[in-house]
């Protein structure tokens, strides 16, 4: 007999398209009789599928991070890649994905668009499974046209509610929709502070104008009215002008609605220009970060937040002490929100049973997973046709320093 090489560079776990190029030296008889030869190419053929099944399970999980590490976002993409990190840590420690390793890839978008656009199509070059990022939403607008281009899912923090209007099968949010999380601070102005004026202080950007729109959409069956609408930059460093706006339009509470350093610097004057009504907010206004660069002016911050590290869940606070263990600070929502992302990747990869991104995305669409089931999503949580999230979220307030949980809120579907 004599030894033929095969050309096996396009055979991968699903027979389609090419993994990982395995070429195999496999000797083939020149003898084969008619009596043998069935017998023998059915050993062959055996043989040939058990090494490409032990060299499958050799293959690594590819997931990049397209995340905030520097510039504007830097707070935002830390705690999301941490996240993530932490998860995928957790998660190859028990084996993986479907018996393989997950290979965590972060890139840093520097918070900006063009970048994170050129990233996308980097992972996608080098055979992305999986692309978690960027959680600013004028970046994922950008980068999540080449993902979807390349059929490959890609979740997001961002909150912009154009986001997942786009038609866009392959983009899964990890947190609230702003309108699904606006109603949620409306109905709180109405019930609990009986508001019938408020000011909004907003980013403009796609994150600020977005949640600015939203909001007050959400207002108008309540008859709430926004007496000053008042737009400030991002990265803005001085906002007396804009608390200025907002004291002079002596409404019955204040809603800020930028990215973590521009709401502290916002509470801060707050505090400085000695205003007294309420401020409330969405996710941002009272988080860990936030909390730290106000110092005492974030006392008494009120926000709607769908993630947060103090809520008396058990499985929420375990993750927020292994968190504070491995990276030595407190997590806010985009750490949970990067660390439940992956752990919901890894279960319905799984409830797919093979890595096919475009199965992943069909089987998203209308699922529900169970905490119960799935402990490391931490909460119940269902995806629907748009790949917006549903589940139960918090209000939250600042006391004495720190976050406090004050009430838990269905999910909005079981408000309907």
């Amino acid at each position: 007999m004599s030894a033929t090489r095969l050309d096996m560079s396009c055979i991968s776990d699903t027979f389609e398209g090419c993994v990982l190029p395995l070429p195999i030296a496999v000797k083939i008889p020149e003898d084969l009789s008619p009596m043998r030869s069935i017998a023998r190419i059915s050993a062959f053929l055996l043989g040939l599928a058990l090494t490409q099944s032990l060299l499958a399970q050799t293959q690594s999980v590819k997931i990049f991070g397209l995340v905030e590490l520097s510039g504007t976002g830097a707070t935002s993409g830390t705690n999301f890649n941490d996240g993530v990190k932490l998860a995928v840590k957790e998660i190859n420690a028990a084996g993986g994905i479907l018996a393989r390793k997950i290979k965590y890839t972060a890139n840093d978008t520097q918070s900006q668009p063009q970048i994170s656009k050129a990233l996308a199509i980097k992972a996608i070059d080098d055979g992305a499974y999986m692309v978690m990022g960027p959680v600013f939403s004028g970046s994922i607008m950008v980068s999540m046209a080449e993902t979807r281009r390349a059929e490959i899912p890609n979740f997001t923090g961002g909150e912009a509610a154009a986001i997942t209007q786009q038609g866009n099968p392959y983009i899964f949010r990890t947190s609230f929709t702003q309108s699904t999380a606006m109603p949620k601070v409306a109905r709180y102005l109405n019930d609990n502070l009986k508001a019938k004026t408020v000011a909004v202080i907003f980013t403009n950007n796609d994150f600020g104008k977005g949640g600015r729109d939203v909001f007050t959409k959400a207002l108008e069956p309540y008859g709430i009215k926004v007496v000053a609408d008042i737009s400030t930059d991002p990265g803005q460093l001085d906002f007396s002008g804009a608390v200025l706006k907002a004291k002079q339009a002596n409404v019955d509470a204040l809603f800020v609605y930028t990215n973590e350093e521009e709401a502290a610097r916002a509470l801060r004057e707050l505090r400085k220009q000695g205003y007294d009504k309420p401020i409330v907010g969405e996710t941002v206004l009272t988080s860990q970060k936030v909390i730290e660069l106000a110092g005492d002016a974030a006392n008494g911050a009120v926000a709607h937040v769908g993630l947060t590290a103090d809520a008396l869940d058990p499985g929420i606070r375990a993750f927020a002490a292994k968190f504070q263990k491995e990276y030595n600070y407190k997590p806010d929502h985009n750490g949970l929100k990067g660390y439940t992302a992956m752990y919901i990747v890894k279960a319905v990869t799984e409830k797919v049973g093979k890595l096919d991104p475009k199965a992943f995305a069909d089987a998203m669409h209308g699922i529900k997973l169970s905490a119960k089931e799935y402990p490391g999503i931490l909460m119940d949580v269902s995806f629907d046709k748009n790949g917006d999230l549903d589940r139960e979220s918090f209000m939250t307030k600042v006391v004495n320093g720190k976050q406090e949980v004050i009430a838990t809120l269905p999910p909005l579907a079981a408000t309907k």
